[in-house]
């Protein structure tokens, strides 16, 4: 699906406020809150802590067309159960230091 910025936009807001933390607690994820799937997101995108890549805030608004559409794409994943949530956040949280 070819989505505007703006459609993309609201698409990204859509799974990182609503559809994924609706399944998280029945898929004994560890993440709940919006802003820590979208950490995990960007930062898989990515492939390093986002805001390394992703000069302002909010990072979903500045991040390039094709970053954001990566996320997207790994969060749509995500919902389908094809990736592991995680293995994504130990990555993330690697890439930032937090892993003990």
């Amino acid at each position: 699906m070819v989505f505007t910025r703006t459609e993309l936009e609201q698409h990204w807001l859509h799974l990182t406020r609503g559809a994924l933390p609706a399944v998280a607690a029945e898929r004994g994820w560890p993440l709940r809150h919006d802003h820590c799937f979208q950490r995990v997101l960007l930062d898989g995108a990515c492939e390093g802590c986002w805001y390394d890549h992703i000069a302002d805030r909010p990072a979903y608004r500045h991040a390039p067309d094709a970053l954001l559409e990566r996320a997207v794409a790994i969060a749509e994943q995500l919902l389908a159960d094809e990736i592991d949530l995680v293995e994504l956040n130990r990555r993330s949280l690697a890439w930032r230091g937090r892993l003990r």
